[in-house]
């Protein structure tokens, strides 16, 4: 009898814990089916949504528009007693586009008359290695920039650098 008991008790256990576990095993199939709707969905959304369509090309960059100004012959700043040295620059501009260069034109006075004061503060070690001429094409095209506000241009290009 006592077996009787034992498996009566056990079988009710069995009968009571199947609900629970079915209800379990309910949740995690609906969490994988939306898990599995949700990752589908996504792939969808960044790989394949779209590559039907055709998407309007850029149009190529148009080059850029060089200026060149005047060149500039000045002697550098010496010690006294030192022997005087000259620089020769000669130098472009590079701008956007042509009507930019328009606007700049009437303003080239002023940009040589810049250049021309801020290269005469130069020392000959100013202009030594790479670094030195990096510097100068820096603050050259720092002051066309001041000088020809509000517009820019992209960059100073040296043509010839001839110290004597």
């Amino acid at each position: 009898m006592a077996d009787d008991d034992q498996t009566e008790e056990g079988a009710a256990a069995a009968d009571a814990a199947s609900p629970k576990t079915k209800r379990k095993l309910i949740i995690m199939a609906a969490a994988a089916v939306v898990l599995f709707g949700a990752l589908g969905g996504g792939g969808w959304f960044f790989f394949l949504r779209g590559h039907g369509e055709k998407h309007a090309e850029a149009a190529p960059p148009k080059p850029p528009v060089f200026l060149d100004v005047p060149d500039i012959l000045v002697n550098l700043a010496n010690l006294p007693g030192e022997r005087i040295q000259y620089l020769k620059v000669k130098v472009t501009l590079e701008v956007k586009d042509q009507p930019l260069v328009e606007t700049i034109k009437p303003t080239i006075p002023r940009v040589t008359d810049l250049f021309q004061t801020y290269l005469r503060e130069l020392r000959p070690s100013d202009l030594n290695g790479s670094v030195g001429l990096f510097r100068l094409k820096e603050e050259l095209t720092r002051r066309v920039n001041a000088a020809i506000s509000p517009s820019q241009v992209n960059a100073v290009l040296f043509k010839e650098i001839i110290v004597q």
